[in-house]
């Protein structure tokens, strides 16, 4: 095949603001985000030439440095070292956006730990509760 294609979308969590312009510049095209006070979920198109935790990696490091700018920023500010990353095949996508988009309403009555929890259960991914909240 003379020609590599790729549609691999991802539904990534973790804790960010503004991120979307940091991801386009990675060619890494961002559908929705949404969130809370304490994470963010993103719906993005991961590009055929970078990884998932290099793409991961940058969108923390550019996100930490822009929310160190504002005037209300702190210089102690960190994000978690993990994320959770959730493959959604493009029959589900418009399923996960209406998801990420109804985020504030969602959250009223489940937790972000209750959610991370069923994310990884329904996506049938191993953990380890101790090293889950770093």
């Amino acid at each position: 095949m003379p020609q590599s294609l790729s549609n691999v979308l991802l539904h990534i969590v973790f804790s960010t603001k503004d991120i979307a312009a940091v991801s386009a510049q990675l060619r890494c095209p961002v559908i929705t985000v949404g969130g809370v006070e304490d994470h963010v979920h993103i719906l993005a198109r991961q590009a055929r030439t970078i990884t998932l935790a290099s793409w991961i990696r940058e969108l923390k490091r550019a996100s930490s440095l822009w929310l160190k700018e504002l005037p209300e920023g702190s210089n102690s500010f960190q994000w978690q070292t993990g994320y959770g990353a959730f493959s959604v095949s493009q029959s589900r996508s418009a399923a996960a956006e209406r998801y990420i988009a109804r985020q504030q309403e969602h959250h009223r009555s489940v937790t972000f730990q209750d959610e991370l929890r069923t994310l990884l259960d329904r996506h049938q991914i191993a953990y380890d509760e101790r090293h889950l909240w770093d």
